[in-house]
Parts: structure tokens; C-alpha cells; sequence
């Protein structure tokens, strides 16, 4: 049995469930995989970006249970996540084996934002990564470096991250569509005269990551990347800032199928994993009243 439909059977207590019937993965051609070819991609990448989206459960779940094959196939991983600054110092191991307190509080203390990020949504990827024995570092900027940066330009910026983005500025095209998708991450209400900042503040997290990725890289075995769609797609995102000598893998989690034709389109990932979406409410409908 695939790893995909093992994973199928043990959340729907039983195969063949019509709610689970339409979740597949298919590479960047179309062609559907199973979860196990998925993890052979992975193993024999040197940087792997996992993707997901904040609020579907199931993204955390599957990537989780990709975390625990791959270690299954080829032992310990160093993982990079979004969810944690890389300022802050921390042995992920240590503070979780080594402590009685939940796997919450304990993430709250190496500077997880449980509010913001809405846990319990991303315990399946956490309980997943402290289980694994997987080297963690935060790969992310602060928010209080973030909104400086939105707000006052390329003068906040980390000088790293600065030195790699004037080395690999976006194409028009690239900048277009990340405009896009931060109007319509604002429902449509954006200033014009704010896009600026914010694109810089979005293109300094990926910075971020990138280096961090990049640091953290040895032959022979991969670095993994757990961030949003935006982060790992391959026209904007953090695989632009990483050079073209490294093999990448980068993997979209998506919730319907024109999503999914819309990113093989664009070329936005080499693998793409279709699940059920999430239930949320209209993120825009406080916006429209009157």
C-alpha cells in the first residue's frame, strides 16, 4: 500500500471514502505519484520546500507524515521553518525531550506565535518534527523587523538579506504577480503607495530563508523548507534567491483543481499535492459591509 493511500485510509478510518477520493499529487507534467516516489524526490534533492496553506489541517498532517518517511529512508533531516526568526537561538531536541510541558508551551518559548498562527492547526507538523529527531532552525525575520522594513524600505533591511536581493532582482512578470496576490491577500484594499513596502518585507522573508537554507546545506542530504505557497513557489519565492547549482524540489499544497491547473501553468512547483480544503470563513466579508 502507498504511503498516499495508507495516509487516506488511517484519516478516513476506511478506504475509498468519496470526501478522500479526489486527493492525488502529480509532478510538474501532470503525471500522477504516490506519496512514496514523492519522498524518493525529496531524498535526492539538496533543498526541499514544502509548502502549505496556514489554515488547512491536512497540509500539516501530510507534510508530517512525509517528515516521518523520510526519516524512515534516510535518517535524520535539518528543517527550516517559517513558523520560528532565525535571530532566535534554540535546540529544538533539547527543549522538547527534555521537557514535561506540552509540545504548545514549549514552541512558545523558543518564540512560536501560537496565536498567530492558530494552533492547534499546526501540531501534526510539530509533533511530527520533535518525533523525528529532525535538526530545527527558524528560518524566518521577526515581525517587529518585518513591519520595519514595510514601513521605512530598503534602509531596514538585514544586510544580508539586502546584498541578496540586489543580486537577484525579480523579473517584471514575477514582480506583477507578487503585487497580485498581496492586493488580493488585502481583499482589494491595498494603497498603492504601501505595495512597495510590502513587497520588500515579502521578499526579505524569502531573503531570510534563503540564507538560511543555504547555510545549513551538506552534501548528500536535504534541507527542508515548511512555509506558505508563497514562500516555495518557483517564480517569486525563496527558489529564486537560491541559485541554480543546487537541486531544487519544491512541492504546492493545494485545496481544487483549478488551483492546481493554474500552478502547473505558471510552473509554480515541481510537485503538487491536491487535498480537501479547509472550512474558513470569508476572510474579505467584514470589508464589504456597509
Amino acid at each position: 500500500m502507498t504511503l498516499l493511500r495508507t495516509l487516506a485510509c488511517a484519516l478516513a478510518l476506511a478506504c475509498g471514502l468519496p470526501a478522500l477520493a479526489a486527493e492525488h499529487i502529480v509532478d510538474a507534467h501532470g503525471q500522477a505519484i504516490d506519496a512514496d516516489a514523492l519522498v524518493t524526490a525529496i531524498a535526492a534533492s539538496d533543498l526541499a520546500l514544502l509548502g502549505e496553506r496556514h489554515d488547512n489541517l491536512r497540509h500539516h498532517e501530510r507534510r508530517g507524515e512525509l517528515l516521518r518517511a523520510l526519516k524512515r529512508r534516510i535518517g535524520q533531516t535539518t528543517v527550516v521553518v517559517e513558523h520560528l526568526d532565525r535571530e532566535r537561538s534554540f535546540d529544538f531536541n533539547a527543549v522538547c525531550i527534555g521537557s514535561d510541558h506540552g509540545l504548545e508551551r514549549v514552541l512558545s518559548n523558543i518564540g512560536f506565535d501560537a496565536k498567530g498562527w492558530r494552533w492547534p492547526l499546526h501540531q501534526p507538523l510539530f509533533s511530527a518534527l520533535a518525533t523525528s529527531g529532525a535538526n530545527v532552525i527558524g528560518g524566518n525575520i521577526s515581525r517587529s523587523i518585518a513591519r520595519r522594513i514595510a514601513s521605512e524600505g530598503e534602509a531596514a533591511l538585514p544586510p544580508a538579506s539586502a546584498a541578496r536581493l540586489v543580486a537577484t532582482p525579480l523579473p517584471e512578470t514575477a514582480r506583477e504577480r507578487l503585487d497580485a496576490d498581496l492586493v488580493r491577500g488585502h481583499c482589494g484594499e491595498l494603497d498603492a503607495n504601501r505595495l512597495p513596502g510590502l513587497r520588500l518585507a515579502q521578499r526579505a522573508r524569502d531573503a531570510a530563508m534563503a540564507d538560511t537554507l543555504l547555510a545549513a546545506s551538506t552534501p548528500g542530504k536535504p534541507v527542508l523548507l515548511l512555509a506558505g505557497n508563497g514562500h516555495v513557489r518557483r517564480d517569486y519565492g525563496v527558489p529564486t534567491l537560491l541559485g541554480s547549482t543546487r537541486r531544487i524540489v519544491s512541492v504546492g499544497f493545494v485545496e481544487d483543481e483549478s488551483e492546481l491547473a493554474a500552478a502547473r501553468r505558471d510552473k509554480l512547483y515541481d510537485y503538487l499535492w491536491l487535498t480537501d480544503p479547509a472550512k474558513r470563513p470569508d476572510p474579505c466579508a467584514e470589508l464589504r459591509k456597509p
